[in-house]
């Protein structure tokens, strides 16, 4: 609106230089009266549309649409005054047309050009006549007139339809520009989280071997015998803690790690499946659809992002969870459903992004956020949605991307 006003601004000054040099060149033949009310009129919308501008005017579409109506009237005005299709300036409402092109949406941008053109044809049949001195006064012919408007119609539509196929693709080539800012900020946090993973393990690996062999120990105390259970809960819980330490790599984003092993797919789900119960036993149901023969390369990474997203689920609330495993046109589907409270509109719109969660603690909305980079570099997906029962994420990975070297 600020560039519209501007503009009107120097349309306003020519037209006020063009109308005082005709005026002082032919004197009473022009209507000089109603075309400086005009220009007046214009100069009060300038000055309207910028108090609110200073007051944080929000303009939209319509509003432009509205301001640029007015200029297509006041425009239409003057021409009817000084001559019509006739005054040598009558094309000068193509910059108007190319104005709406720019800054207004498609149907604004057409409805200018019907109104420019009826208005160029009206005008050449119905306008005060500008009465010139002899030496400089002439006759159109109708057809003359008609290719005239035939012209103006044309010129109209094409820059209309250039511009706007212009725009559209500069606000494409825009919105894949900010994606990819968006992605390298993420990599950029991947890198940084990475980097604290990776202090952390070093720092974490010594006192987890510690109370592991300190654990070992005391299972072969004999006066420790009474508590051998609560003894080897806590060795799986020093294994669990040595198996994430040993999968830390995963936070840094690395779609493969160096901790990769041949294997069948249903051998690969099924072991997920089973070390995740022997934590919280009774809670997974494994549903495998797949040709589990298929023989991939099982990645550490994708283990992680497997109990990322079962611990999740049992952190949101779920009871019950379900593990579907299936094989889609060359692609790996991994279906966690659950009967949880679901996710809330908010989660769904910023999947993918670093701490966006339901839940409120530090740290939550990572597991979503690893596992859709991570998917990223294996070049497939993650989904989310709500199902009657619960939350539903998706994990579609192409089979390339763990099929076993050599194999068909």
């Amino acid at each position: 609106m600020l560039l519209l006003t501007q503009l009107r601004w120097l349309a306003i000054a020519g037209q006020l230089a063009a109308i005082l040099g005709a005026w002082s060149w032919i004197g009473d033949a022009l209507p000089i009266v109603p075309m400086l009310a005009i220009l007046a009129a214009l100069a009060a919308l300038n000055l309207m549309t910028l108090s609110l501008l200073h007051k944080g005017w929000k303009v939209a579409n319509h509003q432009l649409f509205v301001a640029l109506l007015m200029d297509w009237a006041a425009l239409t005005t003057q021409l009817y005054l000084s001559g019509g299709t006739t005054n040598p300036f009558a094309p000068i409402g193509l910059l108007q047309v190319v104005l709406g092109a720019v800054l207004l949406e498609a149907w604004s941008s057409w409805a200018l050009v019907a109104l420019h053109s009826s208005a160029f044809g009206a005008l050449a049949a119905f306008h005060r006549p500008l009465r010139l001195p002899a030496p400089y006064a002439s006759t159109l012919s109708p057809v003359h007139m008609l290719a005239s408007w035939l012209n103006f119609v044309m010129v109209s539509v094409l820059l209309v339809l250039f511009v706007t196929r212009i725009a559209r693709n500069m606000r494409i080539r825009d919105a894949r520009l900010a994606a990819l800012r968006q992605q390298a900020a993420e990599e950029d946090h991947i890198v940084r989280m990475g980097l604290l993973a990776s202090g952390a393990a070093h720092e974490l690996g010594t006192p987890l071997a510690l109370m592991a062999v300190i654990l070992g120990d005391w299972r072969h105390q004999p006066e420790l015998t009474p508590l051998g259970e609560e003894i080897g809960e806590m060795q799986a819980a020093v294994a669990r803690c040595k198996e994430i330490v040993t999968g830390i790599l995963y936070a840094s984003g690395e779609a493969r790690s160096e901790m990769v092993e041949r294997t069948s797919l249903s051998a690969f789900v099924a072991k997920v499946a089973q070390d995740w119960d022997t934590l919280r036993p009774g809670v997974l149901t494994l549903d495998d659809r797949s040709d589990g023969a298929i023989a991939i390369v099982a990645d550490r990474t994708l283990v992680q992002v497997l109990f990322n997203l079962l611990d999740n689920a049992v952190e949101a609330g779920a009871g019950r969870i379900a593990l579907l495993v299936e094989v889609v046109d060359d692609e790996l589907h991994l279906t966690v459903e659950d009967d949880g409270p679901g996710f809330t509109a908010e989660t769904l719109a910023s999947l993918g992004k670093p701490y966006s969660s339901t839940r409120d603690r530090r740290g939550a909305g990572l597991g979503l956020f690893l596992a859709v980079n991570v998917m990223r570099k294996l070049g497939g997906a993650v989904t989310a949605a709500n199902a009657g029962h619960g939350a539903v994420v998706t994990l579609a990975i192409p089979l390339r991307a763990l099929a076993v070297e050599g194999a068909p």
